[in-house]
C-alpha cells in the first residue's frame, strides 16, 4: 500500500479551513481509482487553537498554535508533505493581536515548514493588497506594487505577509509556494465584507463613484485552494469569476439598492467613529476606496498558467445570492418558482461550459500524445 501524503490545513476551526480540510478529505475518501472508502492516498490534519464547532468525518485535528515553537517537530514527525495556511483573522482595524498572529503567524509557520522539509505551502490572498487607487490601471497584474489600505487590519496583514513571502521564496527555492488573490467572496454561507455589505437593508455608496468590480463564488474558492494543494504550480495567482460589473449592476444583481452619500461625508463619518473607538466595519464593512476606485485583478495566468477556471460566472454568484436572500424570507410561490429557474438554468449552463472545458483537455493531450509519439 502506497505511503499517505500528509496535507495539513491550518485554521480549521474557522470558515475557511473546515470547507477545505472536509473537499481533501472527500477528495481522499474517492480515491485514486474514483472509488468510494479508504483507498485515498491523503491524510488530513486540521491545526487550530481550539476545536471547529462542528465534527469534521475523517479529520486528525491537532490542538495547537501556528505560532507554538514545536511546530517543526509536529511537521516532521508527521511527514506533511503540504501546508495550506488558512489561520487568519480578519479584523477592522490594526491590532496587535491581528498582526501577531496573521503576519508573525505566518512567518513562523513558513520558517517551520522549511525547517522542516515541508514541499508544498498554500495561502489564501486578496485582491486587496494592490488598494484602490485612481491611477491604477485598467487590470492589475500578479507583479503590481501592493498598495492595499492600510487603515483595514486584514489588508495592512496581508500585505506585510506577501512582501515576507517574496524575500522567503527566494531564500527557500526548492519549496513550492503558491498564493491566491481572491476578489469579493460572495456565497450563501461565508461570512466575507462583500457578504454584510450586501445583506444590508441600506447599503451606501460614493456619489459620482461606480469603480468596476470582481466578484468569485465561495465554492470557487474552496476549489481553487483544493486544486493548488493537489498541483503544484509555485507562484502568485488572481483567481476571479468571469464578468467584470460596476458596483451599482454588482449591487442591482443582488437585490440591493444604492443609497449615494456625499463621498466626504463618509469619510468624515468613518473616520468619526474610528477615533471613537467604534466597530466603523458593522456600519460600511468595505474601506471607502475600495467603493471609490477601481482594483481589478488581471487572469491571464489563471487561464493561461494556472489553467483553473471558476465553475461560477459573477452574474451566476450574484443571482444565486440574491436568491437565497430571498428565501430567508417568505416569498410567494411565483417567487420561489422563478427562482428555482434560474438557478437550474446556471447549473445547465456550468455544467455545459465543464464538460467543453473537459473535451479541450481531452483533445489537446491526445494531439500532445500525437506529438510525442511522432518525435
Amino acid at each position: 500500500m502506497a505511503e499517505k501524503k500528509v496535507i495539513l490545513v491550518t485554521g480549521i476551526a474557522g470558515y475557511w479551513g473546515g470547507q477545505v480540510a472536509s473537499r481533501l478529505i472527500a477528495e481522499a475518501e474517492q480515491g485514486p481509482d474514483d472509488s468510494a472508502g479508504e483507498s485515498g492516498d491523503l491524510h488530513i490534519i486540521g491545526l487550530d487553537i481550539e476545536p471547529p464547532k462542528q465534527e469534521i468525518k475523517g479529520l486528525d485535528f491537532i490542538q495547537a498554535d501556528i505560532r507554538n515553537p514545536l511546530l517543526i517537530d509536529l511537521l516532521k514527525s508527521e511527514d506533511v508533505h503540504t501546508v495550506c495556511h488558512l489561520g487568519f483573522i480578519d479584523y477592522g482595524r490594526p491590532s496587535e493581536a491581528s498582526f501577531d498572529i496573521n503576519v508573525m503567524g505566518t512567518m513562523k509557520l513558513l520558517g517551520a515548514c522549511a525547517e522542516a522539509g515541508t514541499r508544498k505551502v498554500v495561502i489564501k490572498s486578496s485582491t486587496t493588497v494592490y488598494g484602490a487607487s485612481p491611477s491604477n490601471p485598467g487590470f492589475l497584474t500578479e507583479q503590481h506594487p501592493l498598495q492595499g489600505n492600510r487603515s483595514r487590519g486584514y489588508t495592512r496583514d496581508m500585505v506585510e505577509i506577501e512582501a515576507f513571502c517574496n524575500g522567503f521564496r527566494r531564500q527557500q527555492p526548492e519549496m513550492i509556494l503558491t498564493i491566491f488573490r481572491f476578489p469579493n467572496i460572495v456565497g450563501p454561507t461565508a461570512d466575507t465584507p462583500i457578504t454584510r455589505f450586501l445583506k444590508e437593508p441600506r447599503s451606501p455608496v460614493l456619489l459620482g463613484f461606480d469603480p468596476l468590480m470582481q466578484v468569485i463564488h465561495e465554492r470557487d474558492v474552496v476549489e481553487a485552494l483544493v486544486y493548488g494543494v493537489m498541483n503544484d504550480h509555485p507562484g502568485v495567482f488572481n483567481v476571479a469569476a468571469d464578468g467584470i460589473l460596476p458596483l451599482t449592476k454588482l449591487m442591482s444583481l443582488a437585490g440591493k439598492l444604492p443609497i449615494p452619500v456625499f463621498h466626504l461625508f463618509a469619510y468624515w463619518g468613518m473616520d468619526l467613529l474610528g477615533s471613537t473607538g467604534m466597530n466603523d466595519g458593522r456600519y460600511i464593512p468595505i474601506e471607502l476606496d475600495y467603493l471609490r476606485y477601481p482594483w481589478v485583478a488581471d487572469l491571464t495566468r489563471m487561464h493561461n498558467e494556472l489553467d483553473f477556471i471558476p465553475r461560477y460566472t459573477a452574474d451566476e454568484t450574484l443571482y444565486e445570492f440574491a436568491g437565497q436572500q430571498r428565501l430567508r424570507h417568505y416569498v410567494p410561490e411565483t417567487d420561489a418558482l422563478a427562482y428555482d429557474e434560474e438557478r437550474l438554468h446556471d447549473t445547465i449552463e456550468r455544467r455545459r461550459r465543464a464538460k467543453e472545458r473537459q473535451k479541450a483537455n481531452a483533445a489537446r493531450m491526445a494531439e500532445e500524445d500525437v506529438d510525442n509519439e511522432q518525435r
